[in-house]
Formats: C-alpha cells, sequence, structure tokens
C-alpha cells in the first residue's frame, strides 16, 4: 500500500500544478503562467506600445520637414512627397489607436490632433480671418479642435474633391501654407510630448504599466487592472470603427443622400478606409503582443488556457482586416454605390468587438486575478 500510495501523490502533484481546458488540449504549468502575465506586460510596453510613439514621432518629424520644404518650394514633386509624408504617419497613427489609455487619453492628444469630422467651411474662414495670425501659438489657441491636427492639413495638400489641390494654386495662397505650416510643428509636437510621457527619462508612464499589481500603484493595483486597460483600447477602437466611422456616415446617407461624405473620417485624401483597417490591425497588435517585432501577447495567454477562444478571435480579427478589401471606392463613395459591402464590413467589425467584449473578457476576469 506505501508503494502504491507514492505514485498517485505523484500524480496529483503533477496535475495540480497543471491548468488545462479539456475541450482544447492546451495546458501551462501555474509558474509559467505566471511569468507569461508579467511577459505579456512588458512586451506591450517595450514591444508595442513605445515602439510605436516612437516611430510616430520619427514620422512626424518627417511630416514636419516635407510640409517646411513644400512651403519654400511649392513644386508638384513637394507636394506628392508631403502627402505621402501625411499618408505615413496616418499609418502608424492608426495603429496606435490600438492603445487608446494612458497620456493619449489624459493629456488629450488624441482629441488635440484627430478630431472629424473636419468642416471645410469652418477651415475657409479661418484661413480668411486675418485676425488670426496663424501662427502655432494661435492654431494651438483655437476652441475648435476640428481645425488643428491631421485633418486641416489634410485638406490643404489635398483640397476639395471638387476643386483638388495643385502646387500652382497652393503657391498662390500664402495662408494656405502659413497654415499648415504651424499645423505640421504644432503635430510634431504632439507626437515629441506622447513619445516622452512613455519613456523613462521623461513622464515614464511606461513604468505605471510595467509595475502593475505592485504595492503603491494607484492606476493599476492589480495586473487584472492593466489588462483590462488593453482589452477596453483594443475593444474600444473596433467599436469606434463599426458603431461610428463606419455607421455614421453611412447611416447619414440612407436618411439623406449626400449627408453622409460630411460625417467621414479623412474624406480630402480618400484614406479612411485605409484609417479603419489600420485601426483593427492596431487592435491586433495589441492582442498579439507586436508592432514590427514579435513579443507575447494576450493571445499568448488565451492559448494557454483556451486554445479554441484564441483561434476564435484570431480568425475574427483577420476576417475584420479582410473584409476592408472587398470596399474598393473611397469611404464616401462607397456609402452611396458600395453599400453591401460596407455593412459586411461593419458587421464583422461588430462582432470582432463584441467577441473580444464578452468572452475575452470574460477569459480576462477569470484568469488574472492578481
Amino acid at each position: 500500500m506505501t508503494k502504491a500510495i507514492i505514485p498517485i501523490l505523484l500524480a496529483s502533484i503533477f496535475f495540480a500544478s497543471c491548468s488545462k481546458d479539456k475541450s482544447t488540449g492546451a495546458d501551462t504549468s501555474a509558474a509559467d503562467f505566471i511569468t507569461l502575465k508579467t511577459t505579456v506586460i512588458t512586451d506591450f510596453v517595450n514591444v508595442v506600445a513605445v515602439p510605436g510613439y516612437t516611430e510616430l514621432k520619427a514620422k512626424a518629424a518627417v511630416l514636419n520637414t516635407a510640409v517646411i520644404t513644400l512651403n519654400a518650394s511649392t513644386t508638384e514633386a513637394n507636394l506628392t512627397a508631403a502627402k505621402t509624408a501625411w499618408k505615413d504617419m496616418r499609418s502608424t497613427w492608426e495603429k496606435c489607436e490600438g492603445y487608446l489609455f494612458g497620456p493619449v487619453d489624459v493629456d488629450e492628444h488624441d482629441p488635440e490632433t484627430d478630431t472629424w469630422p473636419v468642416n471645410f467651411t469652418d477651415m475657409d474662414a479661418l484661413l480668411a480671418d486675418n485676425t488670426h495670425s496663424l501662427s502655432e501659438a494661435d492654431i494651438e489657441s483655437l476652441t475648435n479642435r476640428a481645425l488643428k491636427g491631421y485633418h486641416p492639413i489634410e485638406y490643404v495638400l489635398w483640397g476639395k474633391k471638387t476643386l483638388p489641390q495643385t502646387a500652382v494654386t497652393l503657391s498662390k495662397n500664402s495662408r494656405q501654407k502659413l497654415y499648415i505650416v504651424s499645423l505640421a510643428a504644432a503635430l510634431k509636437e504632439q507626437a515629441d510630448e506622447l513619445y516622452h510621457s512613455w519613456i523613462s527619462t521623461g513622464g515614464n508612464y511606461a513604468k505605471v504599466i510595467l509595475t502593475a499589481g505592485t504595492a503603491g500603484n494607484v492606476e493599476f493595483p492589480k495586473k487584472q487592472d492593466a489588462y483590462l486597460s488593453l482589452l477596453e483600447g483594443f475593444t474600444g477602437i473596433c467599436g469606434e470603427v463599426g458603431d461610428s466611422k463606419m455607421k455614421e456616415p453611412f447611416d447619414a446617407e440612407a436618411a439623406q443622400a449626400g449627408s453622409g461624405a460630411q460625417l467621414v473620417e479623412s474624406p480630402f485624401s480618400g484614406n479612411s478606409i485605409t484609417d479603419f483597417k489600420n485601426n483593427i490591425t492596431g487592435a491586433y497588435n495589441v492582442y498579439l503582443g507586436k508592432f514590427n517585432a514579435q513579443g507575447k501577447g494576450i493571445s499568448d495567454l488565451a492559448k494557454a488556457k483556451n486554445t479554441s477562444l484564441d483561434v476564435k478571435i484570431r480568425a475574427k480579427f483577420e476576417a475584420a482586416i479582410g473584409s476592408f478589401d472587398n470596399i474598393t471606392k473611397p469611404f464616401e463613395e462607397a456609402i452611396v454605390v458600395q453599400r453591401i459591402q460596407v455593412a459586411q464590413t461593419m458587421a464583422t467589425v461588430s462582432e470582432l468587438a463584441t467577441l473580444l467584449d464578452t468572452d475575452l473578457r470574460s477569459f480576462i476576469v477569470t484568469n488574472i486575478t492578481d
């Protein structure tokens, strides 16, 4: 009897040390899961967030230089270069919207740079109002945030659909050029501040996340709090894309023909579909723990406990991202002539947001309790 008890005890100890989802066969040791919870947070900071804001800072500098060059020499080549720089910075920004919490929210970098929709009538009025110097300080003092950031720059670079911008027309409009010089400088300053708010020599928000669950951490007294902030960040942007950025113009167009375009996020450049796709890609990056490099993400935690959930979430992310390829017109046109494709994409994105906010939220609350 004594000899028989030993292997039974050993087996009990072994199985007690493992966590297993019988429906999927996924398993991991309790100790490894504890380590993984810390690694995912560390990699979010060092592989996703800080590299994202580092890239944004660099691209803001490129855009600022391109606009300064365009102002000094208003040629078609320099106008094209400025447009390319705008789109390039915009791509990084939209991906960084996968984690809209912390300084980007508290310090209001998001509304200061990316308020939409933009009414070109308001911009034309500002440009015609000589009481505004259009200096950087003047721009920063404006209470209408839609007159700051990405979209006014977009408006000047591309112009209206009925009156596209050219180097010739821009060269004759000194106030438009002054406006985008100040806008680009202010946008660069916002990107610089956002980057410095995270690094150790600045505001060191990275440390706030890295120390989640330790004594004295007011914002994240538990690791679970940090994970829920991550979840709400990337779930929130998925919801915003499907239920606001896409749905509001879509519904407005159905109610009154021609009204939807006024609510589109990036209508002057025709870049809205790319914006939306990058938003969902950014959310997926947070889930996977990657930006330009691959780290550990919440996906790895899900695989460790419930492989089927991870497979389901990955499939839904990829379906949502892929669905944008079915919309082949600029969004302001698609809401008129490709309403079926737009509706299908909105439904897929909405399903993704619901899955994240229910199943993944439940997983985090259940499995990350410290």
